[in-house]
């Protein structure tokens, strides 16, 4: 799949539009002191290295693109990274709505791609204070093997200072979490492939028209009459989603509660002999993301982070009952084949998974 960034009009978002408003609400924190950044730089270099032994032991996987590349960056720079990610993921769309049409072209025009500029310049600027590592499969040159793993400086620090984490452990304990990730990615050969090909029909499935919109609202309200949340399950992306898009965005949920229950699960065995302050930082980093309220609880509510902090954690209690069943030979099924995946329903059952991993496993026999 090739990602083309050489037509601007084709974007449903004004992405320079996005970085400058990010780039505005983040001018006030103070960037990091050179010397303090070259530190962290060094510290998170060899902590990368050091997890990538540790992932390969614990997992089995192999990286077929070699050492991992650690970057560390700072919250405008995290923020750059990702309008690079988003504009090449989200160019299929760009490219449906300009060949749709007339009242799917409008949305790029230069007064809705602005306007859409600035609320992702807006969720950019939010999200670049919380977030402490990624790993990024689509990096800003756009090579297939040019992958790279973020670490944001600042927000390290901060909780650093502010817990008393012992640095050296901490960073360790961020670095196992995204090596796993990269792993997962350059370890299995199709599930790169397979995970942008889900963006990619979720793009062709986008941009709802009116009767969408007006089943998903009478959705919300059943939701509400029953008492439940209507943007439990992916925000507002998901109370728009047409049934087909439903149908991709639960695939994709179940994919991203495998990939993060899977790395907390390995963060968690790397803790246990390697690094001895693993349990607080997870215990912390818990409460962090539980203790929101007022805006950002709502911004967490819109977007779906919430749905995904939940998935994540179905997917850690997958992993961990699939372990329990059959051990690591067991749970290497999943890499084994696109159709071994687990769908949304057995990840929050896994023994349904389980009893169908074990007869596929006794129809090859």
């Amino acid at each position: 799949m090739a990602y083309d960034d050489q037509r601007p009009g084709n974007d449903a978002v004004a992405w320079d539009v996005a970085q400058k408003v990010a780039r505005q609400l983040l001018s006030r924190v103070q960037p990091l002191e050179a010397r303090l950044a070259a530190q962290l730089e060094a510290d998170l270099t060899e902590a990368t290295e050091h997890a990538e032994s540790i992932v390969t032991e614990l997992t089995g996987l192999r990286s077929s693109h070699g050492p991992a590349r650690a970057t560390v960056t700072d919250r405008g720079g995290w923020v750059d990274a990702n309008v690079a990610s988003f504009r090449r993921l989200l160019r299929p769309l760009g490219e449906r709505l300009a060949n749709g049409s007339p009242r799917a072209r409008r949305a790029l025009n230069p007064a809705s791609r602005a306007a859409s500029g600035v609320e992702v310049g807006l969720l950019l600027a939010w999200m670049s204070g919380r977030v402490l590592g990624q790993y990024d499969l689509l990096p800003a040159d756009g090579s297939a093997d040019g992958d790279v793993v973020y670490y944001v400086g600042p927000n390290i620090l901060e909780l650093e200072r502010r817990h008393g984490f012992a640095p050296r452990e901490f960073r360790l304990w961020i670095a196992v979490h995204e090596v796993t990730h990269r792993m997962q990615f350059t370890g299995v050969p199709w599930l790169r492939d397979h995970f942008l090909g889900l963006v990619e029909r979720g793009m062709s499935l986008a941009a709802p028209d009116g009767r969408v919109v007006l089943e998903s609202l009478i959705r919300a309200a059943s939701e509400i009459r029953a008492g439940r949340n209507p943007l439990a399950e992916g925000g507002v992306v998901g109370l728009l989603a047409s049934s087909e898009q439903l149908e991709t965005l639960r695939e994709a949920q179940a994919l991203m509660s495998l990939l993060e229950g899977h790395g907390d699960v390995v963060m968690g065995l790397a803790g246990e002999d390697l690094i001895p302050g693993a349990r607080r930082f997870a215990e912390t980093l818990r409460e962090r993301r539980a203790s929101a309220s007022g805006v950002a609880r709502a911004v967490q509510q819109l977007v779906g982070i919430e749905a995904k902090m939940r998935q994540y954690a179905e997917g850690e209690k997958f992993v961990e009952r699939v372990r329990e069943e059959g051990g690591d030979d067991l749970l290497a099924a999943v890499w084994s084949d696109p159709e071994m995946l687990p769908s949304l329903d057995e990840i929050r059952s896994p023994d349904g998974w389980i009893e169908r991993a074990g007869g596929v496993a006794a129809g090859r026999a």
